[in-house]
């Protein structure tokens, strides 16, 4: 009887290793198809961040002097139809002025000679016709100081998700080529994994409208996204 048992398990055994390498040669049988989706689309807004920079004896002064320039910039922008929500405060800072005298009067010290303040302010203008005047009176209010510019859209979580199903789309073209070319029938999709995107980036020139204000190229934006997905495959006629 025990060696009875024995055998019935040894068989039990037997055909499990068999379904189990019957399961992972199904399993190799599949195909993992890298798919790329692109997008260009013309800029909808621009982010400017710019800012006032003073010196004075004083840091009392200095701060001051950078205050009421701010001041004139925001109030140019409001007339501008800069609206309140689109300008932000990213930066106040103060630091002091050293000499730059090295000489043995003093023992070779450095001094503090004054003070230097700033207030940088982020700008979101929509309107980009009007980016080239919003420059020009910013400048003329008092703003010495351009940090960076850069162009987006309002949505850009809209045009993520077109391109995130053109991905997809462009991974099934890809692996049923593949499988006709190795003469497999495609199956089911296994899994589906995101590389990310990469996007907005500016591209190709397009000259804006502009008068005589400071001339601006606003461009072109490139929305990119990518995916893996894995596919089973057959031999044709094998179910």
């Amino acid at each position: 009887m025990k060696a009875r048992k024995l055998l019935a398990a040894a068989l039990m055994l037997s055909m499990s290793a068999g379904a189990l390498s019957a399961g992972e040669a199904a399993a190799l049988r599949q195909i993992t198809v890298n798919g790329e989706s692109t997008l260009q689309v013309a800029p909808e807004l621009a982010t400017i961040t710019l800012g006032v920079t003073e010196e004075a004896e004083q840091a009392a002064a200095a701060m001051s002097a950078v205050s009421e320039a701010m001041n004139a910039v925001i109030a140019r922008l409001k007339e501008a139809g800069i609206a309140a929500e689109d300008m932000q405060t990213s930066q106040i800072s103060m630091h002091p002025v050293w000499s730059q005298d090295r000489s043995g009067s003093n023992g070779g010290r450095r001094e503090i000679t004054g003070f230097q303040g700033s207030n940088t302010l982020m700008v979101r203008v929509r309107d980009l016709a009007q980016l080239g005047p919003v420059l020009d009176g910013v400048l003329t209010a008092g703003a010495n100081q351009f940090q960076g510019l850069s162009f987006g859209v309002s949505d850009p979580a809209a045009m993520q998700d077109q391109i995130r199903g053109e991905a997809v789309k462009d991974a099934i073209r890809k692996a049923e080529q593949l499988a006709e070319a190795a003469g497999m029938e495609l199956g089911p999709v296994r899994s589906i994994s995101e590389h990310g995107g990469g996007g907005p980036r500016p591209m190709m020139a397009m000259e804006m409208a502009r008068s005589d204000a400071m001339p601006v190229e606003a461009g072109e934006l490139t929305f990119t996204h990518s995916v893996s997905v894995v596919f089973d495959m057959a031999v044709p006629g094998s179910e």
